[in-house]
């Protein structure tokens, strides 16, 4: 999937969580049948993985996309038209359970399951679990066709807090009821010259913990691997959504560059290069940074860019603490839109739980020259890549708040925003090839403290590169502290990577600040 079309699939998914269910059916229709079920087979985790562990050793064979002339014409508008009817819900434990169609952006139809302790039973599709215009396409579909997909429901009926619809994307609304960036089971060869590939989960069973929470499982199905998922979810209103995650991957061919827990997400342009904006909000984006905590126990912060090719960033590291993309800046008036609340997008953090050895989180930044496009990636990356027979057994927990759970914790101050303009000084002749960078960080370890108490940059630049002017101070009439400095590079420098902090005694005082810059994109905003 694209960026542009995953970008489109999470639009129609917004408006598909925005339908208000409780509207009257769109055409006269007899009561709709409730669900049928299949007879109960047994089923656990093992049972599943063992599953996928035997499709890996057989060829590829994708799941067969009927009546593709149909398809072909439900297109967004009539897709989101089409409404699962309220009467029909599946309800497992406690949950509430709706189903999505298929439709031109979802064209193979995923199996879905219930379970119990020790069995499963299929959901048998029907057309009368939608409300469906006289007018539409789909009524052109044979009554087998089968769904897209699923989200779970609060009580209500009238929102969803996590659906699941399209290859193996899935995502939450947070803890603000806000969708924003998406999450999917594994990415295959993002940001390589060859095409990427997108396993899909072809199969769905929806059960309930011991401890009440609601457990997913998922088959997952693509050219080069195959895999079983787990993922044991809770929400909590107003807190978020944390979801425990065990996979188990069977790879059938060699893969150069494995995404695991991979996040996707959007970037146009923020406070750092407002030139990159033509539009009337001050900042248009989902997430504004990718946050890491290392292994050896390191805090970073590394705010977004839209660069002006598709660049790849790497950060090496062993058995990582964490890491996720993140949107800092909640304050509306840095957005000035209240149809989509870019303020109030979920930050998703992912912890692993147990090692993950070596390997590098690995960011991925897209061109973009408008919010539709989905253009900003980030995931784990094993040092070793797998080839034929490789299997791999990962767990992490992801949590979807408004702050990354281990940002609450932290004593260092933390960056809250990024500005990069024309170095120099005003009133006089501007240098060329010299960029100004000013980094505000905010947190209890430098709160309360002034230019005489010893705080002093620490900033480090590749060869070929001038620091010029380096100081920092605190923010007149606030908490934060400002570290300025410009950077003098050479006229044929691509990308220049800069790391900043602010130290006392030794000591850091902050995380650390991971900057990159392009100065030839850069000079053409002079």
């Amino acid at each position: 999937m694209s960026p542009i079309i995953s970008r489109l699939c999470a639009a129609l998914l917004v408006g598909l969580c925005a339908l208000p269910l409780t509207l009257q059916p769109v055409h006269a229709q007899s009561a709709p049948p409730l669900p049928g079920l299949s007879a109960p087979q047994p089923f656990s985790f093992d049972v599943l993985a063992s599953r996928a562990a035997a499709l890996a050793k057989t060829p590829h064979v994708p799941t067969p996309v009927e009546q593709p002339e149909v398809l072909e014409k439900i297109d967004y508008d009539a897709h989101w038209r089409i409404r699962f009817r309220p009467e029909a819900t599946v309800t497992v434990g406690q949950t509430p359970i709706q189903f999505f169609h298929l439709g031109t952006f979802f064209r193979q139809p995923v199996r879905m399951f219930v379970t119990d302790a020790s069995s499963a039973r299929e959901v048998i599709y029907d057309a009368g679990y939608f409300d469906i215009p006289e007018t539409s396409p789909a009524r052109g579909l044979t009554r087998g066709a089968g769904f897209a997909g699923f989200r779970l429901m609060r009580p209500d009926l009238k929102t969803d807090w996590i659906s699941f619809l399209g290859a193996a994307y899935f995502r939450t609304d947070g803890a603000a009821r806000q969708y924003g960036q998406s999450a999917r089971a594994l990415a295959l060869d993002t940001g390589m010259p060859t095409p990427e590939e997108f396993p899909r989960f072809t199969e769905f069973y929806i059960g309930e913990a011991p401890d009440g929470r609601v457990t997913i499982h998922a088959l997952m199905d693509s050219e080069r691997v195959t895999g079983a998922y787990r993922m044991v979810m809770s929400n909590v209103e107003g807190a978020g959504q944390v979801m425990d995650i065990d996979s188990r991957l069977y790879f059938r061919a060699g893969v150069d560059r494995v995404g695991v827990a991979p996040l996707t997400s959007m970037y146009w342009y923020s406070e750092t290069i407002r030139a990159q904006g033509l539009d009337w909000r001050p900042e248009v984006h989902d997430t504004d940074g990718l946050m890491m905590w290392t292994g050896a126990g390191e805090h970073i912060w590394r705010p977004l860019n839209n660069p002006n090719r598709v660049v790849t960033s790497s950060y090496a590291d062993v058995n990582p603490r964490g890491f996720g993309l993140v949107q800092r800046d909640r304050a509306f008036a840095n957005y000035e839109d209240d149809g989509v609340f870019y303020d109030r997008r979920p930050a998703v953090w992912i912890e692993p739980t147990h090692g993950w050895g070596a390997g590098a989180v690995q960011l991925v930044e897209i061109p973009t020259d408008d919010e539709i496009y989905d253009n900003i990636v980030a995931f784990w990356n094993p040092a070793t890549p797998p080839v034929a027979g490789t299997e791999m057994a990962l767990g992490y927990r992801m949590t979807w708040a408004n702050v990354a759970p281990v940002q609450t914790n932290m004593t260092l101050a933390h960056t809250v925003a990024t500005r990069f303009a024309q170095g120099g000084v005003p009133g006089q002749p501007r240098p060329a090839y010299q960029i100004k960078v000013v980094i505000d960080f905010e947190g209890p370890a430098i709160k309360g403290l002034g230019q005489a108490d010893g705080v002093t940059p620490d900033i480090t630049v590749p060869a070929g590169v001038e620091v010029v002017n380096p100081y920092a101070l605190p923010v007149v009439g606030t908490d934060r502290w400002r570290l300025i400095f410009d950077v003098r590079a050479p006229a044929d420098l691509d990308t220049a990577d800069l790391r900043a902090f602010l130290t006392r005694d030794g000591a850091p005082l902050t995380e650390t600040w991971l900057g990159q810059l392009h100065p030839r994109q850069f000079n053409a905003f002079r």
